[in-house]
């Protein structure tokens, strides 16, 4: 690749990038999910409209299971463990389970419906059965659900991509082996990809609490970092990348590490570049001229899985846990579809299996209807089902958020002996407004000054200010230190040769 190629690339990548963007913004004035214009995107600048060609299966298959790694690991840090915890037993079962009755009976209504073979039959089921993360996590996180009911769905579409691959794999190839083997694969895959998640999430979280890093935009390279290893990790054992990767994000996200609000902020962008990636890559993926014929098949498939599979995999897994009528109907009809079925849908091709195109055609325009149907639906049928808690989104975050995400600077002073700050108030400081001294750590215990507060030799200060006048506060601080509460007066206007301020 030449230079010029290159910077054709960055200016073709960045247009779509920044158009993509501009989607995004469009979808969520207008109610619609992202990804239903991010795959627009795609198709927009596919072969068929603008020319780029695209129909590399393999490609788009390797690709596209690395973005969903990423959107997992997003979606585990920015998982509350509180309100998983108690879900994790319907959770599980929804995502194991569920998922069986969903292929089942989607398998049996296009076996009859559209007269496909067994095989095919039951491996697009396997396709459509799991909700997609990327999609539920955008969706529901703007909506004043009850926390058990969205808990629920999260930790289902963060659990269920698992066994889905498992199966996907399973019947993507010509010889399919029997239901012993298929359930003992699936068994080995989620235990050994829980364990290697939770363990790799763990010693992440150990270790960054033991090491200072230089910077802090390191901190948030090296969780996410950590959920990448937990996925390639279980990959190279043969066990469930999907499944490790969202508990590794998990057990990072809740494990109070510093500048957790800052992580969060990094990962929520790799996840969206994750979800513009892979949704403007699966447009250009399809050959539009080929969806027409896909849509009676998507229709029908679609209408078995949403009225009748879903439906019944949420009675099947649920009933034993109590779970209101209400709650079991939204959970049912929030069964979002997304990339994870396009994804999963180029495995068949990739594999070279009879009739898996036009697995791909049907699986994306279902995808495509569905969204449209179900997503712009969700707040009316939270509504209807009297789910809806007016004030939720009015309820107070508390956060560690890193200073500069409210323009304030955090400034902290060690008070040498033979200091002169040693015996001056908190008032006789005059620093400019609107620095402030928060706390003080003194003899090990921590004290809110005020005004009249002396300071004393060992001293540790915490002051927060502004970008704009923390010069002007460093050079007082040092002036004061040097000579005394006079300093000005007496010609010192604090240098800052000898600094012993740090910031962050």
């Amino acid at each position: 690749m030449t230079l010029q190629d290159l910077y054709l690339t960055l200016l073709v990548g960045g247009t779509v990038l920044l158009a993509s963007i501009a989607a995004a913004r469009t979808a969520h004035r207008v109610g619609l999910p992202s990804l239903l214009l991010f795959l627009a995107v795609g198709v927009i600048v596919g072969e068929d409209v603008i020319g780029l060609h695209f129909d590399d299966a393999q490609l788009a298959q390797a690709l596209g299971t690395a973005a969903l790694a990423v959107i997992l690991v997003e979606g585990g840090l920015t998982s509350e463990w509180a309100d998983v915890r108690r879900l994790l037993l319907p959770a599980g079962v929804l995502a194991t389970a569920g998922v069986a009755v969903s292929v089942l009976v989607t398998a049996s209504g296009a076996h009859w419906l559209l007269g496909m073979n067994w095989h095919l039959s039951l491996l697009l089921g396997a396709i459509v059965s799991s909700t997609d993360a990327a999609a539920v996590f955008a969706v529901l996180r703007s909506l004043p659900l009850p926390q058990k009911v969205a808990g629920l769905l999260e930790a289902e579409s963060g659990f269920n991509d698992a066994p889905a691959v498992i199966l996907v794999l399973v019947l993507s190839t010509a010889d399919v082996p029997g239901p012993a083997h298929i359930a003992g694969q699936v068994v080995y895959e989620l235990v050994v990809g829980g364990v290697l998640g939770l363990a790799i999430g763990r010693l992440g979280a150990a270790a960054l609490r033991h090491i200072a890093l230089p910077a802090t935009g390191l901190y948030p390279l090296a969780i996410v970092g950590f959920g990448i290893v937990a996925f390639a990790a279980a990959g190279a054992a043969h066990a469930s990348g999907y499944l490790a990767a969202y508990l590794a994000g998990l057990v990072l996200g809740n494990a109070q590490l510093p500048h957790r609000a800052a992580t969060r902020s990094f990962a929520e962008g790799v996840g969206w570049l994750a979800q513009i990636g892979l949704f403007v890559m699966l447009g250009l993926l399809v050959d539009p001229s080929e969806l027409p014929a896909a849509i009676g098949p998507a229709v029908a498939v679609g209408l078995v899985l949403l009225l009748a599979a879903r439906p019944l995999s949420v009675l099947a897994c649920l009933l034993p846990f109590r779970i209101p009528w209400r709650e079991q109907g939204f959970i049912s009809w929030a069964g979002l579809r997304g990339a994870v079925p396009i994804v999963l849908a180029t495995f068949p091709i990739v594999e070279g299996l009879s009739g898996a195109r036009d697995l791909l055609n049907i699986v994306f325009v279902l995808v495509v209807i569905f969204t449209i149907v179900q997503g712009p639906s969700l707040p009316v049928a939270a509504r209807l089902l009297r789910l809806t808690r007016p004030g939720a989104l009015r309820e107070i975050q508390v956060e560690t958020a890193p200073l500069d995400v409210l323009d304030a600077d955090l400034l902290t002073v060690s008070i040498p002996a033979g200091s002169r700050l040693h015996g001056v108030a908190i008032f006789e400081l005059r620093l400019p407004p609107p620095t402030a001294v928060t706390l003080i750590v003194r003899d090990g215990a921590t004290t809110v000054p005020g005004p009249d507060t002396v300071l004393r030799a060992g001293d540790e200060l915490l002051l927060i200010t502004t970008p704009k006048v923390r010069q002007a506060a460093e050079r007082r601080l040092r002036a004061v230190g040097r000579r005394g509460k006079l300093a000005r007066w007496l010609g010192e206007h604090g240098d800052p040769e000898t600094s012993r301020l740090t910031g962050s």
